[in-house]
């Protein structure tokens, strides 16, 4: 009875989410074909778009070559970078755009460059219609529990993505403040989700790992209403799924999208990553031995995303799958790997904190915070001039405050930052045991 009361209550609410997520679902029972003429379709609509309402592609695609019909490739339009996005932010915003109902998002760039992008309830409200579509494939339908592991702070908050409030009861959605935790709190949060009974957990790969690990170690008994654990923001590697299905009994699903361009793919039951064509349109370029990902977002009018270049590793894979969803498959590469804090104290810090103190400092072409032991960070910074006098002073006061007010803190300008094997750049490295 209560969840059919919260449902009701929060379609009221959201009704525009829940139009959308509607349409979404109409898609996901198209045939493979339809939905890859629907993908082709939408993709010469976002380009056309672009070129007639933006001052940046406007420009960028007057000397692309065209066919005979007028039309070019997609392969022939230029990609669009970080800098691009740092340097352009207004010429990619839709002219006529109502900028009052336009706001400013960022994100840290889990490949190391701060970025700012425009985004408007709209965006938003489809983000949350994406996702709701990918929890469906656990079990899960509208009004049932998710309890979320967050390590961004600014997305818990009144008013963050997973703020606090009436509207997340009801919508029977808990959020948890995971951006640094100790012993005791992971104890807490067992006894949260024993407590809640939720139906799905979601959180940051290495928070729902260090979770996991603390329920195997104390054997500790978790609500048989679990259908499924949405794993999201960082790389999930096989060590950390396997603790996470032992610790909750549930499949673990993967997740792939960004701040800017949100709900890429997602794993269906069977375990395939595919790739959500209503939503995008994703390219993987070989480089250096590696599969560069590009990702063009078919939805984005405000601020339109054509050939961006996300930082990430994967690629798109051949074949087809048996749940039934008509999108097309992709594999995961080694990208955005992260490491966690360590204070004196034995507090553990994720790293999106660090991530967040440099929202905004769109100056800094690249950064990465190193930490050799614990009570001591250092952040590597690529900028064409010093940081201003007082913002070193500033992120100190910021770090002895959040984290240890004992943590040291030193800031080193570099010409280059070097990165992993696997070619991608981590913001946070943590060689501490």
């Amino acid at each position: 009875m209560m969840v059919r009361l919260r449902h009701w209550l929060h379609r009221r609410r959201r009704a525009q989410r829940y139009a959308l997520l509607a349409a979404l679902l109409r898609n996901q029972a198209l045939t493979r074909a339809q939905a890859l003429r629907k993908q082709r379709e939408d993709l010469g609509r976002i380009v056309a778009f672009a070129a007639a309402n933006t001052d940046y592609y406007r420009d960028r695609f007057a000397q692309v070559p065209t066919g005979t019909d007028g039309e070019c490739a997609i392969g022939d339009l230029p990609l669009l970078q970080k800098q691009d996005v740092s340097r352009h932010l207004d010429g990619l915003l839709a002219r006529g755009v109502d900028r009052r109902q336009a706001q400013i998002g960022h994100t840290g760039g889990s490949t190391g460059k701060p970025l700012a992008f425009w985004y408007d309830e709209a965006k938003h409200e489809l983000m949350r219609a994406g996702m709701c579509r990918s929890y469906m494939g656990s079990g899960w339908r509208p009004g049932e529990k998710i309890l979320n592991f967050w390590g961004a702070r600014q997305d818990t908050v009144a008013g963050g993505v997973f703020g606090a409030g009436l509207d997340d009861f009801i919508a029977a959605e808990k959020t948890i403040a995971a951006h640094e935790y100790t012993a005791r709190q992971l104890r807490d949060w067992a006894a949260a989700v024993q407590a809640y009974r939720p139906t799905l957990l979601q959180g940051y790969a290495s928070i729902l790992a260090e979770l996991a690990r603390f329920v195997v170690a104390h054997q500790l008994r978790m609500p048989r209403s679990l259908l499924g654990v949405y794993s999201t923001a960082e790389v999930l590697d096989g060590a950390q799924r396997e603790i996470m299905e032992r610790a909750f009994g549930c499949k673990v699903f993967n997740q792939y999208g960004s701040r800017e361009i949100p709900n890429i793919a997602c794993e269906c039951r069977h375990g395939n990553m595919h790739v959500f064509t209503d939503m995008v349109y994703l390219e993987s370029l070989p480089e250096d031995g590696d599969d560069r990902l590009i990702v063009t977002s078919l939805t984005n009018r405000l601020m339109p995303f054509i050939r961006y270049d996300i930082g990430d590793s994967g690629r798109l894979i051949d074949g087809e799958c048996g749940c039934g969803w008509p999108f097309p498959l992709m594999a995961m590469g080694m990208c955005r790997k992260n490491d966690l804090v360590r204070t004196r104290s034995g507090k553990s810090v994720h790293p999106a904190y660090f991530n967040r103190l440099l929202y905004g400092l769109t100056q800094i072409e690249q950064y990465q915070f190193i930490q050799d032991e614990p009570g001591r960070i250092v952040l590597n910074v690529v900028a064409p001039a010093p940081l201003e006098p007082g913002i070193p002073a500033a992120l100190r006061q910021s770090i002895r405050r959040d984290v240890d007010a004992q943590m040291e803190f030193q800031i080193n300008y570099v010409a280059e930052i070097p990165r992993t094997v696997s070619g991608k750049h981590r913001f946070v490295i943590s060689r501490c045991a």
